[in-house]
């Protein structure tokens, strides 16, 4: 068995807790979880605060939909490439702990580096630049996650962590809209550079309480580890999952999309100040349902198994972006439906990423998880920029319409390939 590390005491780091401390709360509520999700809070706060205004300030600075596209489509990828190589860096060097923090540091500063941006290929240089640092950090804490609770409470943990990240989801879109109200409106390019400027403050705070709170359980370094052998000794269920889990992905567009769809439908009636508000304020929408969504559906997970609930969040991320093919089509603009639209992708994102996380640890053993959780990130980031890229492209030069329903079918197949998977 691993040592944890120096210092960390029982409740803490490891998998146990203390009888007092197991009176007072589960035994995986240890001190290590309650970090993460404290972390995972303040970091979401910055980084969706330029999330919530992206879309907008890049209309402003004239950039079409197809540079939005190109934008979240290489963050994805460079995301997910470094995703892969620092969770096989990690299963090597036996410790996690100090890239996360460092990973945590860059993304928080790197977001207010957008306000320096004047066109959008400076954008997507620094979009890219906080993609890199969420690209170290994501595998590595999700590993360090799953070796600090029990296997049968991985589900609650991963949903209680993903409740604390997107409660910061609805705190952010909420600051920026609110920061950009006092301001003077959302007309104003010099205006969205402040909300990036402010960002920086919770997401270098997320840093240093990571740094503070978590305790990493370190193992063995093992220097003999080789990055394809590992690939390959990862057991064959892990890898047929990821065939699904790659096909949703290559239709999961980047969120700042529906922003963009919720602005343009309703530029025409509000112009596009207020519609930019409001869509942020959908945004909100969409991240209270995915907090709400995901512990419940991990704590559920844990009962009923995971691949058929992942299944059934794809499933409504197809039936999503069906809604927005229609709402284009026959130029659906109503709040409500927009509404409905938002808290489904809400639902999906709260599904996907409480199972996502979860599941990799009921595949795959903790000594190769840093590499396991990696390629997941990496099939996933792969599948992003295919996504956004495809779905900015289609956009601009053919349709909405056309774009959607692209996503819709994607969703549709993977959702599809996890039906029929045996483990």
């Amino acid at each position: 068995m691993p040592n944890e590390q120096a210092g960390a005491r029982p409740g803490e780091g490891g998998l146990g807790s203390s009888p007092t401390d197991g009176r007072r709360r589960p035994a995986w509520l240890n001190r290590s979880v309650i970090g993460m999700g404290i972390t995972s809070f303040l970091s979401d706060a910055g980084h969706e605060m330029v999330t919530t205004l992206l879309p907008t300030f890049l209309t402003l600075i004239g950039a079409p939909a197809a540079a939005l596209g190109l934008i979240e489509g290489v963050a994805d990828a460079t995301s997910s490439f470094v995703k892969l190589l620092a969770g096989w860096y990690t299963d090597r060097i036996g410790r996690r702990k100090e890239l996360v923090v460092g990973g945590y540091l860059l993304t928080g500063i790197a977001g207010g580096f957008l306000a320096l941006a004047a066109a959008w290929p400076l954008v997507l240089v620094f979009r890219a630049l906080a993609w890199f640092g969420r690209g170290v950090k994501a595998p590595l804490r999700d590993a360090m996650l799953a070796d600090s609770v029990p296997n049968e409470s991985l589900g609650r943990a991963f949903g209680f962590h993903r409740t604390g990240d997107t409660l910061g989801a609805i705190a952010g879109p909420l600051a920026a809209v609110g920061l950009l109200a006092l301001l003077g409106g959302g007309s104003v390019v010099g205006h969205y550079r402040v909300v990036f400027l402010v960002s920086v403050i919770p997401g270098v705070s997320a840093a240093v309480a990571f740094a503070v709170l978590v305790a990493e359980r370190r193992r063995e370094p093992n220097h003999g580890l080789r990055l394809w052998l590992t690939i390959r000794s990862l057991p064959g269920s892990y890898l047929r999952l990821l065939v699904g889990v790659g096909l949703f992905g290559m239709g999961n567009f980047a969120p700042t999309l529906l922003i963009l769809a919720a602005t343009e439908l309703l530029t025409a009636r509000y112009g596009i100040g207020r519609a930019a508000q409001i869509a942020g304020l959908l945004y909100v929408l969409h991240n209270v349902l995915y907090a709400l969504v995901s512990y419940p559906v991990g704590a559920l997970s844990d009962r009923w198994g995971r691949r058929g609930l992942l299944a059934a969040g794809y499933l409504i991320g197809g039936v999503m972006a069906s809604g927005f093919v229609l709402a284009f089509w026959r130029d659906w603009s109503a709040l409500p439906w927009l509404a409905m639209l938002f808290a489904l992708a809400g639902t999906l994102m709260g599904t996907q990423d409480a199972l996502e996380g979860a599941i990799v640890a009921d595949h795959v053993d903790s000594v190769h998880r840093g590499t396991a959780y990696g390629l997941m990130a990496t099939v996933n980031g792969v599948g992003d920029f295919v996504a956004s890229a495809l779905v900015g492209l289609l956009w601009t030069l053919v349709s909405p319409v056309v774009a959607f329903a692209y996503a819709a079918v994607l969703m549709f197949a993977g959702a599809g390939v996890l039906l029929v998977i045996r483990r």
